[in-house]
Formats: structure tokens, C-alpha cells, sequence
């Protein structure tokens, strides 16, 4: 089980909650980053959903212990209870962007997540 418990006190705060619990390997803690019924758009290709099936996920890709970088993040869009959080990765993937709700407690949670866009080919 995570110890992690430091909640996202702003939108800004998951992603940087993220990369740490992923750098340490913690499953759980990643998942809790999640409402219970969030959409992960990965796989690249599938959709992941639920928090349950994100923690399993996150954890089949732990176990190889991939290392996270924080990235700088765009500009936050919020509109009451709702934020749109992005950056543009370091990896090339084209960009990362969630949607974020305010919980009851005030803390953040991640209810939609594209971790990645791949850049398409002009149509022109």
C-alpha cells in the first residue's frame, strides 16, 4: 500500500506528485492521483479506466523502473470545479495534457489523462 499522502493542493501539484511517486515505484500512490473513475488514454492506442485498472497498470510499468523528469507545464485553464493541465515533453511525444476536477476537501484529481500526442502528418 502507498504512504504517499500529500494531496494536489492545485491542478499544477499531480504532475509534479506523479513524478515522484512513479520515481519511487509506487504504484498506488500514481493511482491515487486519479478519481475512481478517471480515463488514461494509455496505452498509446488504448484506453485505460478506473483507478483500479490505472494502479495495475502503473504497476506492470514500474516494475521496470523507468525514470521520470519533471516538465515545465503550460499555462493552467481553469473554469470552477475543472482544470486543463499540459506540458510540452521532453521525450518528443508531441504534448500531455489532463483534465483536472477539485475534489470536496479541495485537492485535485486526475479525471481524463492524454499522456501522449503524437504530431500528425499535414493533411495539406
Amino acid at each position: 500500500m502507498s504512504e504517499a499522502t500529500e494531496t494536489a493542493r492545485t491542478p499544477e501539484d499531480i504532475t509534479r506528485l506523479f513524478v515522484e511517486r512513479s520515481n519511487a515505484g509506487d504504484a498506488d500512490g500514481v493511482a491515487a492521483l486519479y478519481e475512481e473513475d478517471a480515463v488514461l488514454a494509455y496505452p498509446p492506442g488504448q484506453t485505460t479506466v478506473g483507478r483500479a485498472a490505472i494502479r495495475e497498470l502503473w504497476a506492470s510499468v514500474l516494475e521496470h523502473a523507468p525514470t521520470f523528469t519533471a516538465e515545465p507545464p503550460l499555462p493552467t485553464l481553469i473554469c470552477g470545479e475543472i482544470a486543463l493541465t499540459a506540458t510540452p515533453p521532453s521525450d518528443g511525444a508531441g504534448a500531455r495534457a489532463q483534465v483536472v476536477r477539485r475534489q470536496a476537501d479541495g485537492s485535485w484529481l486526475r479525471v481524463i489523462d492524454q499522456p501522449e500526442f503524437r504530431p500528425t502528418e499535414s493533411l495539406v
